[in-house]
């Protein structure tokens, strides 16, 4: 009984794959640019930035003219605190009315939490707090939910943390399945940031449902080159399904030494420019994506304090630039 549900478990995981993300095909001629607005970029969390309420927000997607929303799983946006199934009713009907595609919630989870503090199940809390954002997914007419691994944790060994992350995916990808709900695990927290590491969790997790939305963020950040960035989205291509970009500049920091009558160079602060105009190298990488037969949609966010100012002018005149600069790929 137990292998038979097991084998029924397994089937269920395989049909919602299938019939949910696709994983690139291979074939450039399968690639082609969808392009979906994260609702970060109009939360008012950044210094400076407009906040633009949810529905004022999917109405700014479709007049900019983005195919697919991504809409930001707390407050202020779509938390699971505030959305009963009437007002998750409403909001689906809204966004067909609209005509556009709820491509992803993007959850807020961090596996390590509390790694130091063993009476608290937290990696059960992490995955119920998941599982409640696959359902309100399912809710609102999308089998994806953008989630995190964790934050590395001082003076805790990190194959414990790396353990916890591996259980935790795990148990949240089981329930996840239960609403027929895709995980995408971003490289944005610490622990398996690198793409190497990434792949070899994933691996590990083993779970046809838990898939990956892979930036050119963190790979830049890290050093790689053009082309080990090239390698890194070869790496990824079994689980690729989402991406989310986003255009930086460095402001270099100092510290000044009194003694020394000289400075330390510190950490450079980034600042969000529109695309193309920042240092991260899309075209290598859009490319690849295009190389290797990418299905999925490109996120576009403004998640930073950006160049021009946070108005909902500007931000609309970065966001039109997404646009255009993605026609290039297309």
């Amino acid at each position: 009984m137990k292998k038979l549900l097991l084998f029924v478990l397994g089937l269920s995981l395989f049909s919602l794959t299938t019939k949910g993300q696709k994983t690139p095909t291979g074939d450039p001629k399968d690639f082609r640019v969808k392009t979906c607005l994260h609702s970060v970029s109009y939360s008012g969390f950044w210094r400076g930035q407009a906040f633009l309420p949810v529905d004022e927000f999917l109405v700014k997607a479709k007049e900019l003219g983005f195919e697919g929303v991504m809409l930001m799983a707390k407050r202020p946006h779509v938390s699971i605190i505030d959305y009963d199934e009437t007002a998750r009713q409403k909001l689906r009907n809204r966004i067909k009315e609209l005509g556009l595609e709820l491509v992803c919630l993007a959850g807020y989870s961090d596996f390590t939490a509390g790694v130091d503090k063993a009476g608290i199940p937290n990696v059960e809390i992490q995955a119920t707090y998941i599982g409640e954002l696959a359902k309100l997914a399912k809710d609102l007419g999308t089998n994806m939910v953008r989630i995190y691994t964790g934050y590395e944790r001082p003076d805790v060994p990190y194959d414990k943390q790396y353990a916890l992350v591996v259980e935790g995916l795990q148990m949240a990808g089981k329930i996840a399945a239960r609403y027929g709900v895709t995980l995408i695990v971003q490289n944005h927290h610490d622990i398996a940031i690198h793409h190497v590491a990434m792949k070899w969790l994933l691996d590990e997790v083993n779970l046809p449902n838990v898939m990956a939305s892979f930036d050119c963020w963190s790979p830049t950040l890290e050093g790689l080159s053009s082309e080990e960035i090239k390698n890194a989205i070869y790496t990824m291509k079994p689980y690729l399904v989402n991406t989310t970009t986003a255009d930086y500049e460095k402001h270099p920091r100092f510290k000044y030494e009194l003694n020394q009558t000289n400075y330390v160079p510190l950490v450079p602060q980034n600042r969000a420019v529109p695309m193309g105009e920042g240092y991260l190298d899309y075209k290598t990488f859009i490319n690849t994506l295009k190389e290797i037969g990418y299905q999925g949609y490109i996120v576009y966010e403004m998640c930073e304090v950006l160049k021009g100012g946070g108005s909902v002018e500007n931000l609309d005149k970065s966001a039109k630039t997404f646009l255009e600069y993605v026609k290039q790929f297309r």
